[in-house]
């Protein structure tokens, strides 16, 4: 009767320790939400999304989020998830910024890491933009390497600061290695539109480019069908955008040093209002150039030597990459 009692007795301690166990993971976890004003797979987007869902995939959060959200109705959706308990939203704020700041005040107990140019706002609204305009000279370096006319063709979506400070990164690092290099540059006005972007194309290579910057979606493709090369941008364009034997390499957005960071600030109760950029830069991971892959054995051994060099010398603080948000201009 005793062993048995005592046997009863271990087995409610351990389940009770395993239920408290259980209790004390879940509640580690905290709830984020992520909001998209394009579909999950456009690629800044898509760098959110995929730094949240390996959060979720770790057990750090419970992930709920809400793709292709007009500006018009942007914070209608943040205030809904403020009230639906989340404790992070991650999001962007560039076409709605003084309102979402409202937002932000409106729910001081809710933090707030949101894509903006501006600066941080009062107790818990941060602020990222992407700066991946370190390895965006390093590609320079190697376009101007390879290029045999000595023009280079460039095709974004918007002149604003984010797009404009890869572009002329990207020029800075070919110049560096040939200064008689010149370059086209044109933004098709869409964050989406793969068939005007790659109208914009046809007409640099048109003009005698033969290298071409593929910012938007649309540009390897016709890098493709008109035999040259192209430079990929954000996500890995030789391996996700049909870019097998046209893309050399891509300037990569890494955004899980920045969202990992933020969660454990929340997690630990010491979420404040500061800039992220840094967090986006090649030091702290969130930048990266893509493998050569079949272009390996293509690209000039200096050019290589160059990159592998001054790639040391970023991620040590020792080399920087001029940053300018101007819009740049065409040369020819």
């Amino acid at each position: 009767m005793v062993y048995r009692t005592l046997k009863a007795a271990i087995s409610l301690a351990v389940f009770a320790s395993m239920a408290l166990l259980g209790s004390i993971a879940h509640a580690d976890k905290i709830k984020v939400a992520g909001i998209y004003t394009q579909p999950i797979q456009q690629k800044w987007d898509a760098a959110l999304h995929k730094a949240l869902v390996a959060a979720q995939a770790a057990g750090e959060i419970d992930y709920v989020f809400s793709e292709k959200v007009a500006n018009t109705d942007y914070v209608r959706v943040m205030r809904e998830y403020a009230e639906s308990g989340v404790a992070l939203v991650v999001g962007e704020a560039f076409g709605i910024d003084p309102e979402a700041r409202q937002v932000a005040d409106d729910y001081p107990k809710v933090a707030w890491l949101m894509g903006s140019p501006a600066k941080p706002h009062g107790s818990n609204f941060s602020v990222f933009d992407n700066y991946i305009h370190e390895p965006c000279y390093l590609m320079g370096i190697i376009a101007g390497s390879m290029t045999k006319t000595n023009k280079i063709g460039m095709v974004g979506g918007y002149p604003i600061g984010e797009v404009n400070r890869l572009f002329h990164a990207f020029m800075d690092g070919a110049r560096s290695v040939n200064p008689k290099v010149e370059f086209k540059v044109s933004f098709i006005g869409s964050w989406y539109d793969p068939p005007k972007a790659k109208e914009f194309a046809y007409a640099q290579v048109e003009a005698g480019v033969d290298v071409l910057y593929a910012e938007r979606a649309g540009v390897v493709d016709a890098a493709r069908e008109k035999g040259i090369i192209a430079f990929g941008n954000v996500n890995d364009m030789n391996k996700e955008e049909n870019g097998t034997d046209v893309v050399v390499t891509s300037a990569l957005w890494h955004m899980e040093s920045a969202i990992n960071h933020a969660i454990s600030l929340v997690k630990a109760g010491q979420f404040k209002a500061e800039e992220y950029h840094n967090w986006t830069m090649m030091a702290k991971g969130g930048a990266s150039l893509a493998p050569y892959y079949e272009f390996e054995g293509k690209v000039p051994a200096g050019a290589k030597a160059k990159v592998a060099e001054l790639e040391k010398q970023i991620r040590a603080g020792q080399f920087t990459v001029n940053i300018n948000d101007d819009q740049p201009k065409s040369t020819f």
